[in-house]
């Protein structure tokens, strides 16, 4: 999902029972680090930051929360008897396998990896690890999956000082939440909308998934109102796949990436990765035109779903 925390809520039906107070204790105190809890969701989520890294996109310093912070989040089974984990882990090339070793050797799997990005440096890649167990378990599983990897929370140096301007500053908030008809979060220099998809109900490993566990679609801003990168996330059933292709490139928004991010999920979802440079507004306007693509297109007669 992110690459970045999916902490913007949209309602979860009550149905998904929520974690306890002890249950979050003991997450955060396996992970190391406190993270946030999503009450609507019923979700926990660990933010995974890359303080460590200086990146470039096209030659130009980007902030880190525009799209290299990666987030681990755990939820219970609709019958309550077990918790699923679902994360995005932002590496280097040269981390990637090392982690995929870990990962099994800790009894967790591996659901994609990829990329999210062109044009940046380092060369960033992203994967996704998934596993089933208790709360507490999950969190022991995935701590000591990282314990030896940057992404570590204790392996981290901390953020940097904050810059003087913030997204409320650097952009026209009013403009960009009127256009995209969602209020974002300023996260430092940065904007960024967490759309979920209230219209399907996907199911994956017995839990419900949803916004605070990688089920959306998001677009980050940065730079400047009238010099801004947008990077971002549509999650979409497989039908709609092309026709949010040809929205996005229709208004010079560039697909950068195609793919899944979890396995034995139904319905089926496929996430697109997009970017482009401009005005603030105009590239927003790309981003809701491919939000109203979602739960609008014909189903083909192939489809199962």
């Amino acid at each position: 999902m992110l690459g970045l925390t999916p902490s913007l809520a949209t309602n979860a039906p009550a149905k998904t029972p929520a974690l306890t107070t002890e249950e979050i204790a003991a997450i955060e105190a396996a992970m190391g680090k406190k993270g946030t809890y999503n009450e609507g969701q019923a979700v926990h989520t660990t933010p995974l930051p890359r303080n460590d890294l200086k990146v470039t996109v096209k030659g130009e310093p980007v902030p880190i929360p525009f799209g290299f912070g990666g987030w681990a989040s755990i939820k219970k089974t609709l019958d309550g008897k077990s918790a699923v984990l679902m994360s995005d882990t932002v590496l280097l090339e040269d981390e990637v396998n090392p982690l995929i070793s870990a990962a099994h050797a800790n009894g967790l799997e591996i659901g994609a990896i990829h990329n999210h990005f062109f044009y940046e440096q380092p060369r960033i890649f992203y994967m996704h690890l998934h596993g089933m167990g208790t709360p507490q378990e999950l969190a022991k599983k995935f701590a000591s999956t990282i314990k030896d990897a940057k992404i570590s929370p204790a392996n981290q140096p901390a953020p940097a000082a904050p810059s003087v301007a913030t997204g409320k500053e650097l952009f026209d908030i009013p403009v960009l939440d009127q256009i995209v008809k969602y209020t974002g979060v300023v996260n430092g220099p940065t904007y960024k909308y967490t759309v979920g998809r209230d219209d399907l109900t996907v199911i994956a490993m017995g839990a419900e998934m949803t916004a605070a566990i990688g089920l959306n679609s998001w677009a980050s801003f940065a730079g400047s109102k009238d010099n801004a990168h947008i990077a971002g996330d549509i999650a979409m059933m497989e039908d709609e796949v092309n026709t949010v292709i040809k929205v996005l490139r229709a208004n010079n928004l560039e697909v950068v990436a195609l793919h899944n991010h979890m396995f034995g999920e139904n319905p089926r979802i496929i996430f697109l990765h997009y970017y482009g440079r401009g005005a603030a507004a105009r590239l927003a306007a790309g981003f809701r035109a491919a939000l109203d693509v979602l739960g609008k297109v014909p189903k083909s007669p192939h489809s199962t779903h």
